[in-house]
């Protein structure tokens, strides 16, 4: 899929975007999907509108560093698995089709490994929420996951890349494709599903720890939302 209008993306961008900030919600935020034009750009979050814990977890935070374009998602919760969901998310509603990409990477000391670092797409901010995502785990496997219905099962598929990673997901309808590369590379498409939603959806970069009594942490950087050129 070719993408032409890259809305958000890292610190470069970003100082383009507030230096223009008129022109910017002048052209750029028509685009289908944006809850407000005043809540496209934070400070505090970067590229997102607001951060939230989803279902039964320890409270989470998002911090955005301006310099690197690099976001720390502390996160806690059982898991992202089964008919519902425990993560701390960072997200900003769109409709449409959109593609978001980022560099993820856990810290050095070892992780748990069954713990996520997730780029989604969600229908709501319920636990038992439909949603399709890419996750990386702390052991290095990555996994394109989805709830095709509010309250459903999860499933997933493997992707053959382990390790720190580049990933994607897009969306095209009701269709969601996943890709993996290396930190900073080309990626490759290595699945896709389908989940039905509606309207304006949640985007955005979660983490889970896979501990329900404790938090963890990773970094997320490079991130960009794209939406496809008109």
């Amino acid at each position: 899929m070719q993408y032409g209008s890259t809305l958000y993306s890292g610190p470069t961008s970003m100082t383009h975007l507030w230096n223009h900030l008129n022109l910017f919600l002048a052209v750029a935020l028509p685009v289908s999907g944006l809850v407000a034009a005043s809540q496209s750009i934070s400070s505090k979050l970067g590229i997102f509108t607001d951060s939230t814990d989803v279902g039964k977890t320890l409270p989470g935070s998002t911090v955005f560093d301006a310099a690197s374009g690099s976001y720390r998602v502390t996160g806690g919760g059982a898991d992202m698995w089964g008919s519902e969901d425990a993560f701390h998310f960072s997200w900003v509603k769109l409709a449409g089709d959109a593609s978001l990409t980022a560099d993820v990477q856990f810290p050095a000391d070892v992780p748990v490994p069954l713990e996520k670092g997730v780029l989604i797409f969600r229908q709501s901010l319920d636990p038992g929420s439909a949603y399709a995502d890419i996750a990386v785990h702390g052991d290095g496997h990555a996994t394109i996951q989805w709830r095709a219905v509010a309250g459903g099962k999860t499933d997933d598929v493997v992707a053959p890349l382990h390790g720190p990673m580049r990933m994607r997901i897009e969306r095209k309808g009701n269709l969601f494709t996943t890709s993996v590369g290396p930190i900073g590379g080309k990626v490759t498409a290595f699945s896709s599903t389908t989940v039905v939603m509606d309207g304006p959806v949640y985007l955005g970069i979660g983490f889970c720890s896979h501990n329900a009594a404790g938090l963890a942490s990773v970094t997320f950087s490079n991130v960009t939302i794209e939406k496809p050129a008109r």
